[in-house]
């Protein structure tokens, strides 16, 4: 456990060193965000030495290193606010998002995997292929622009862009950040069934990349684990094709499977960026990408932190389910 810890603090040291070193290297003048481009040469250099730029680099890195451990990101100069209240605000948006569409990911890619392994070659294991091919290369940005287009513009089954309608904007008072938890506290149907309807299609698509990677994973481990001789052994016993399945090789492929699953959550938490754009969702992916068009540093910064951050958790949260899961690593 020692050694989980000491990785996780050099992987976190490194992730700070990183986004110091993006901050320094960026053709961004921080200092002209602050001053404006019509700041005396004075003004400029009293700025310049008030953010502590003047003096040696490891010196302002040790300096970052400690506000970013209390929790200090700065203030956003496109908002005016304090970044860590910026994300807290923003954060639990792209969480909603990406786990309905992991939820989604996990329901569908899991059995389709396991199916399509236990039929190999058969034509559930071809449609698992091209499904996952194309979850790989198909644009996000396009099948968001046409999924609004049919869902939205043409059959109406779905809300529009943003993340509730007009009506219920700012009626269900905030509680979790999760407009659907929240609206179930306050218990609001109505804001309910609305926020639901605007999440569903984005969600979705974020889902359907997920099912790709989740499906081709369980479908290679499922694959090694009915090659396995135990399995023969437990056919050669008579017991039933489903309980071959899934009482033994899937039980075996649950441990890998918790770090795939980890990941692509934490994937689609850093890759939803296109998809709150094209959908106008004000989550985390849209906060950076208006701070990065803006030259707002300390919010560019602060978000890759924040799901650098994610990112180390899941893998710290799967490493430890592994041990707990598996006698073996023991």
């Amino acid at each position: 456990m020692a050694g989980t810890l000491l990785s996780l603090a050099l992987t976190m040291l490194g992730l700070l060193l990183v986004t110091f070193i993006i901050g320094r290297v960026m053709p961004i003048d921080p200092v002209l965000k602050v001053v404006g481009d019509r700041a005396t040469q004075a003004q400029y250099d009293a700025a310049y030495q008030a953010m502590g730029l003047d003096r040696p680099l490891v010196v302002q890195f040790i300096r970052y290193l400690g506000e970013v451990l209390t929790g200090d990101f700065g203030r956003s100069i496109s908002t005016g606010q304090l970044v860590v209240d910026d994300i807290r605000r923003v954060f639990p948006a792209t969480v909603e998002l990406a786990t309905l569409g992991t939820l989604i990911g996990v329901a569908i890619g899991v059995p389709l995997g396991v199916i399509a392994a236990a039929r190999r070659g058969g034509a559930i294991d071809q449609v698992a292929r091209v499904v996952a091919l194309v979850g790989y290369s198909m644009p996000i940005f396009w099948l968001g622009l046409m999924g609004l287009l049919v869902f939205y513009g043409i059959l109406g089954w779905v809300g529009g862009p943003g993340r509730q309608g007009i009506i219920y904007d700012g009626m269900v008072p905030t509680v979790t950040g999760l407009i659907l938890v929240d609206s179930l506290i306050a218990g609001d149907w109505g804001a309910f069934r609305d926020a639901f309807s605007h999440i569903i299609l984005p969600a979705s698509l974020l889902g359907y990349f997920s099912l790709a990677y989740i499906s081709r994973m369980t479908r290679s481990f499922m694959l090694e684990q009915l090659s396995a001789e135990y399995i023969t052994t437990a056919r050669v016993k008579g017991l039933s094709e489903r309980a071959v399945i899934w009482r033994h090789a899937f039980r075996n492929i649950q441990i890998p499977l918790i770090t795939v699953i980890a990941l692509s959550f934490g994937s689609l938490l850093e890759g939803s960026v296109l998809t709150e754009i094209i959908f106008s969702w004000p989550g985390l992916g849209q906060y950076i990408t208006k701070a990065l068009l803006s030259g707002d540093m300390n919010a560019v910064l602060g978000g890759t932190v924040v799901v650098g951050t994610c990112f180390v958790l899941l893998n710290l949260l799967s490493d430890i389910l592994y041990r707990v899961l598996d006698p073996r690593s023991k």
